[in-house]
């Protein structure tokens, strides 16, 4: 199996994670709705519903078209890696703040608050640094 065939299963497998938590939060988000829980809960839980949902059938699209790619396998990998530590990164930072109530967008305050902030960061970060590669990719292949 190709080093390109690898980054694209990778990325398909840890989409399929994603997808996998982000419809299970469907749970707590309909939790909150049926308590009446604060708008602000209420919202947090969609969010994370909904943008685990859209982040990994982003990754499947990018998946599916890596092998189509004429760009590196180094390249290749870097997108597959970025996009998938961009999953979990902020999966974990939408997860903490519907969790604490923090919303994460300082690195003042209590350290749920630090912790929210970095993986919002962390995730923010490798979500550009993916999407300059896979410019940079779609580029090569013109």
């Amino acid at each position: 199996m190709s080093s390109v065939n690898t980054s694209a299963h990778q990325l398909a497998f840890h989409g399929a994670i994603i997808l996998l938590y982000g419809l299970l939060t469907g749970i707590p988000y309909g939790r909150a709705v049926v308590r009446k829980a604060p708008d602000h809960i209420v919202h947090a839980w969609r969010l994370i519903h909904l943008a685990l949902s859209v982040g990994a059938v982003l990754m499947f699209s990018v998946a599916a078209l890596l092998p189509s790619f004429n760009a590196s396998a180094i390249l290749n990998q870097i997108i597959s890696i970025t996009l998938i530590v961009t999953g979990y990164a902020l999966g974990t930072a939408m997860t903490l703040g519907a969790l604490t109530g923090e919303r994460g967008l300082s690195s003042k305050g209590t350290n749920r608050a630090k912790a929210v902030y970095f993986f919002n960061t962390l995730g923010a970060f490798t979500s550009l640094i993916a999407a300059i590669a896979l410019v940079y990719a779609t580029y090569c292949s013109l």
